[in-house]
């Protein structure tokens, strides 16, 4: 949580942590997920994005009112978005049409400006990755704006080592395994580091996009689960940093997260239904004295016409 004095930013942090009740394994351990869709904006992102602003600003790379600039497939714009609106930068956004619509009607509402680049048929790619950050860097050096640049930004690390701590309180300390999807990588980095500080024995597991699973030694290709999946090993990313990476495809993750919204009532993205397919692998794996954690990164609102909302 942030030690400002913005009354909305403090209202980052601290989210439930609630069990599977019916999507579990036959016998297999506890499902815990953490309801990251209770943040302000509704994800994840707004603990990175907080921690990112408030260092620069404390470091005086970021002045008061200047200007901020970053590529984004849209979580961390729209929780940029927000945190710039509190504290007063305008915000320029690189993004693409192959994020959710929502998202990028979110960050224009919260007075971003935005730059939309073309994508390859609504993909994700490694291309679109890099012309995405290379037309932000473009834009930090034209304009002198502070530029995030979420895949490179270590000081968002801090943010999700008080998510494990959170985990590892509202746990009772119980944390066996952990299953994170990556993206920037941060999350799952920050999050192992701490809980192994204090279970060295934990179980760390990755998850990627099948259809682009550069991590596990798989060819870049393209997939539709906003969020993760560069296409390249990005540069957060430590060898070593877990203990098994998950391959889970587009539409086995779609599938999982119309089936959370069913059977659990957790309306969430893609991202999470990778996170929970790779949980329930895990927690069959580990037997049923353990505890798995994992993240739901979002909300589903975030997702209404890519998870068939009018079906």
């Amino acid at each position: 949580m942030s030690s400002n004095t913005h009354g909305l930013l403090d209202c980052v942090g601290n989210t439930p942590l609630l069990p599977l009740r019916r999507i579990v394994p036959a016998n297999g351990a506890r499902i815990l997920v953490k309801l990251e869709s209770a943040n302000p904006t509704g994800s994840m992102k707004d603990r990175m994005a907080l921690a990112i602003v408030d260092a620069a600003e404390r470091d005086g790379r970021l002045r008061p009112g200047a200007p901020v600039v970053e590529y984004t497939g849209g979580s961390t714009g729209v929780s940029l978005a927000l945190v710039c609106a509190v504290k007063g930068h305008p915000l320029h956004i690189v993004s693409s049409d192959a994020f959710a619509r929502e998202k990028l009607d979110h960050m224009r509402l919260l007075g971003a400006d935005l730059d939309v680049l073309a994508s390859e048929g609504g993909r994700m790619t490694e291309s679109l990755t890099r012309r995405m950050i290379a037309a932000a860097g473009a834009t930090a050096d034209r304009t002198g704006a502070f530029w995030v640049d979420q895949m490179n930004n270590a000081d968002q690390l801090a943010a999700y080592a008080a998510l494990a701590d959170e985990l590892l309180v509202q746990s009772g300390g119980e944390i066996d395994g952990f299953v994170q999807s990556v993206g920037t990588a941060a999350s799952l980095r920050g999050v192992a580091t701490r809980l192994r500080e204090r279970t060295a024995s934990v179980r760390i597991v990755a998850v990627e996009p099948a259809e682009s699973a550069v991590l596990s030694g798989g060819a870049p290709g393209g997939h539709k689960i906003d969020g993760i999946g560069a296409g390249y090993v990005v540069p957060l990313w430590r060898d070593g940093i877990a203990d098994g990476i998950e391959r889970v495809s587009t539409e086995e993750a779609r599938a999982m997260a119309l089936r959370l919204a069913r059977e659990e009532g957790l309306f969430a993205g893609l991202s999470t239904g990778c996170n929970v397919i790779a949980a329930l692998r895990l927690a069959e794996r580990m037997g049923p004295r353990s505890t798995v954690a994992t993240i739901m990164c979002d909300t589903g609102m975030k997702y209404l016409g890519s998870l068939g909302g009018r079906a």
